[in-house]
């Protein structure tokens, strides 16, 4: 069994943000794992988070968005954790990183948090970090925007950076793809 995770904010407000891109990537993969039967989305009161479901290849998947907000997501994951029984080493977590260029995705296991405060409540809550961390770089072009870290993650893509966007979140969904039906993550 293995446990995906989207990073990200809850709310309209923060539905197309930047600091939302592991949202957009769970919610794309759910879309691909449609033909593997993924069912709705159903908000868990249980787990505070937005959960979905499905078997790839004999392997349950569980596929789930924190409904605390990004500093707290530690807790929504800790729980189902427990409740599937799932090691840390079955974690997938998808997320933004604003150190990484806009459209670079970068995949790795057993990593601290760099700075990430999603990241870092996840490590502190299981007591691990221990589990794959599917990084989505969001940061501009424009070094400038960067100068007010808050702001820059929780403003909206670009109209030109969309395309980049949607590319992107493309290719994070074929990697996580590839960590579901293998043993270790093959990055190109």
């Amino acid at each position: 069994m293995k446990l995906i995770v989207g990073l990200g904010n809850p709310g309209k407000k923060y539905a197309r943000t930047r600091h939302n891109i592991g949202f957009m990537t769970v919610d794309a993969l759910h879309e691909a794992l449609k033909e593997y039967g993924s069912n709705n989305w159903e908000l868990s009161k249980k787990f505070n988070a937005a959960v979905s479901g499905c078997t790839v290849h004999n392997e349950k998947i569980v596929l789930a968005k924190p409904m605390t907000f990004m500093n707290d997501s530690g807790q929504a994951v800790q729980l189902l954790m427990r409740y599937y029984k799932i090691p840390a080493r079955d974690l997938i977590v998808t997320h933004d990183d604003k150190d990484l260029p806009l459209g670079t995705i970068k995949a790795q296991t057993d990593r601290g948090h760099a700075g990430h405060n999603g990241v870092r409540s996840i490590i502190e809550h299981l007591g691990s970090q221990n589990f794959t961390r599917v990084r989505v770089g969001i940061a501009s072009e424009k070094a400038k925007e960067i100068s007010d870290v808050a702001d820059f993650v929780l403003s909206k893509f670009g109209l030109w950076e969309r395309k980049k966007v949607a590319e992107v979140i493309r290719r994070a969904v074929a990697e996580i793809k590839i960590q579901i039906t293998s043993s270790r993550f093959q990055v190109p």
